[in-house]
């Protein structure tokens, strides 16, 4: 499933990150794996789960109407940035969906489910321009796997490279700026308060 979900890194920055917990039974860790599972293909309580600096994620369809369920192959998420956004976007970056896959082998007791998402232009949109701070060739893919009692949410980030090649000058200016401090680290913070969030007991959701 990994070769499907997590593309090879052939230019610009990747990023690598795993959050584990152990449970005290099996029945626990299975419902820790749906509980975060759920979490992962629900982005609309990235938010809350990330903390009060990350970004907003909401969950759309293909004609870019919002959505309330959990997330589909095909499927967008609208991303609301702290500051300005693309202009492209209408003021927010987007990703796709563009694989959802999961997998079990009873022989070692594991099951996985992963998530793959792609840098895109906005949905509904007559544009090429890709509505991202990031190239269309980046992608956001996460894992979440139960292997006996441990369960470990996990991010790999691919193929980041700056969004410099829009029709619109100050998206340019604004994608150089935001894909800096991602390069730099701070979208590592917020994926990894995110994969912490998908493992923690009860949010209150």
């Amino acid at each position: 499933m990994e070769n499907e979900i997590i593309p090879p890194e052939i230019k610009g920055k990747n990023t690598n990150l795993d959050k584990s917990i152990v449970l005290d039974t099996k029945d626990e860790a299975v419902n820790a794996f749906k509980r975060a599972y759920k979490r992962m293909l629900n982005p609309g309580i990235w938010h809350k789960l990330s903390g009060a600096i990350s970004a907003q994620f909401t969950l759309t369809g293909e004609d870019a109407t919002e959505e309330e369920r959990l997330a589909q192959e095909g499927d967008y998420f609208k991303i609301d940035l702290p500051g300005p956004g693309p202009a492209t976007g209408d003021g927010y970056d987007w990703v796709r969906v563009e694989l959802l896959k999961d997998h079990t082998d009873h022989e070692i007791d594991e099951e996985s489910i992963g998530m793959k998402l792609r840098a895109c232009s906005p949905p509904g949109k007559d544009t090429d321009d890709t509505a991202h701070f990031f190239k269309d060739d980046a992608t956001s893919s996460f894992i979440i796997r139960r292997t006996g009692t441990k369960v470990t949410a996990s991010y790999f980030g691919r193929n980041e490279i700056p969004n410099t090649d829009t029709n619109k000058a100050t998206d340019n200016i604004r994608n150089t700026m935001v894909a800096m401090g991602a390069i730099a680290g701070l979208s590592e913070l917020q994926w990894s308060a995110l994969l912490e969030g998908f493992l923690e007991e009860e949010i209150g959701e």
